[in-house]
């Protein structure tokens, strides 16, 4: 486990599961990220600053990086593959359309999903998460992927920093796509494994919110970054408190609350929801998509096969 002393001090709005939930899912991003592309030694040096390494790139996955969410289209593969019954993906459904439409987490909802998705991965390996995602990869997500978001992380890339996922999605499916885009890692939720086996539980809490943002603090202070020389974009108001840590906050696609406060701060917007153009290196975009991946994150995309 990552130790205590990774963190600069911290808003108080973090809760103690919320530096464990971080602090894990940083550690399990640092074992299993990819190397950094090569410098592009043609690229502008404007912004991103070309081979800055004491900055890097944190992107919020659900309709941030790609449409939708995630744990969404993962639990239909799942569904496909039989994992669960009928009754598991229409409850699923219902939650993930509540969350949408309220735009808030209510606590009794989040806990019902973490505790029945919890209760169905005890016992299965932590490998097959791994494999069945990759199939579910190319089947619903690959396509998903907003080609605006994708150019601007690629511009992070290509300037030699590194570019990070950080998502409520469980680790190792956010590892996949992170893989799969050619980004260096995935920050996301860590459940508890002995011996490659799934015990039930969550290490801390979905990374979600605070989480996300001690999540970014550690693996900073791990990695040695600045982060006022970093980036982060989201298209959520949950992910304020990542955004706000960051030198550079971008909101992509943003909900209401996150495009009135990015206006209120200055942040820089991009919608691509509009169809327009993707924009150029350099323009700042900001903010989050928490409130759907929150606690369903955690939970259904965690589901394992009934023995």
């Amino acid at each position: 486990m990552a130790a205590l002393g990774w963190l600069t001090p911290r808003r108080r709005s973090a809760t103690a599961r919320s530096v464990l939930a971080g602090e894990a899912s940083a550690e399990a991003a640092r074992k299993n990220q990819e190397a950094p592309a090569p410098v592009d030694e043609t690229a502008e040096p404007e912004f991103p600053v070309l081979g800055d390494d004491k900055a890097a790139a944190f992107f919020d996955l659900d309709n941030t990086v790609m449409q939708g969410a995630a744990i969404f289209h993962f639990g239909r593969g799942l569904y496909k593959r039989k994992f669960f019954e009928t009754r598991d993906l229409a409850r699923f459904a219902w939650q993930q359309a509540w969350f949408r439409l309220a735009g808030v987490e209510d606590p009794e909802h989040m806990q019902d999903a973490r505790d029945s998705a919890l209760s169905i991965v005890k016992g299965h390996r932590v490998a097959e998460l791994q494999t069945i995602g990759e199939e579910i990869y190319d089947e619903y997500m690959a396509e998903r992927i907003w080609p605006g978001t994708r150019a601007l992380a690629q511009a992070h890339l290509d300037a030699g920093q590194k570019v990070w996922l950080v998502t409520a999605a469980p680790v190792e499916i956010a590892g996949v796509i992170a893989r799969r885009l050619g980004l260096t890692g995935a920050l996301g939720t860590v459940a508890e494994s002995v011996g490659g086996v799934y015990t039930g539980k969550l290490v801390g809490e979905p990374l979600h919110g605070p989480a996300k943002a001690e999540a970014v603090r550690a693996l900073a202070a791990a990695e040695g970054l600045d982060l006022s020389r970093c980036a982060a974009y989201s298209d959520s108001h949950n992910d304020i408190p990542m955004l706000s840590l960051v030198g550079h906050p971008y909101a992509i696609n943003p909900d209401s609350k996150l495009r009135k406060h990015a206006r209120e701060m200055d942040w820089r917007l991009r919608d691509y929801r509009t169809g327009r153009k993707a924009a150029k290196v350099g323009i700042p975009a900001a903010a989050g998509v928490g409130a759907v991946a929150g606690g369903t994150a955690a939970a259904i995309a965690l589901s394992r096969r009934r023995r």
